[in-house]
């Protein structure tokens, strides 16, 4: 029997190790979300974004698909080049 994705998830959950690295993974890919949109919303390529912060085009390529845990230092050199404000709250 095939489950869609609503109950796949609903059962996963149950098992708190899943639903806390699901939560974690949620941040990371929502951050990235929000900075790929801004990026595109300012018209400006991988290729210039990484320009304006001093690295190469493949850092922040690896950085939007997930693949490289990035630094707040980096975050902030990537908030500041959008003309935005990264905030962190605990």
């Amino acid at each position: 029997m095939a489950l869609d994705l609503k109950t796949l998830k609903k059962q996963a959950f149950k098992n708190p190790k899943v639903k806390k690295a699901y939560d974690t993974l949620d941040l990371e890919f929502s951050i990235i979300n929000q900075i790929i949109d801004k990026r595109i919303a300012k018209g400006m390529s991988q290729k210039e974004l990484a320009i304006k912060i001093g690295t190469k085009q493949p850092a922040i390529a690896r950085f939007e698909s997930g693949s490289y845990n990035p630094t707040i230092s980096f975050l902030q050199k990537i908030s500041e080049a959008l003309d935005s404000k990264l905030i962190v709250k605990i």
